[in-house]
């Protein structure tokens, strides 16, 4: 018999996005993709929605982050 699978009942923490005045200094602008910048070898998107920027989780793949970016800014043009 197969041992279960711990912390079954945990609950799933959805990620709530950093707002941001600007994507830091220290990142470097991946010109291929439009919100993706590297940040400590790691790829993250940064959206501007209104006056501030949402910053995504780290992504390994800069095609995941801009994956993201292009969600948030689908679900911020359907709730205006």
């Amino acid at each position: 018999m197969m041992k279960p699978l711990r912390q079954q009942n945990r609950p799933v923490i959805s990620y709530v996005p950093r707002v941001e005045p600007a994507p830091p200094e220290h990142a470097v602008k991946m010109d291929v993709f439009r919100d993706v910048w590297i940040l400590r070898g790691k790829y993250v998107a940064f959206v501007l929605i209104g006056e501030a920027f949402q910053r995504s989780p780290a992504f390994t793949v800069p095609e995941s982050a801009q994956r993201w970016a292009n969600q948030v800014r689908q679900e911020n043009e359907l709730s205006d």
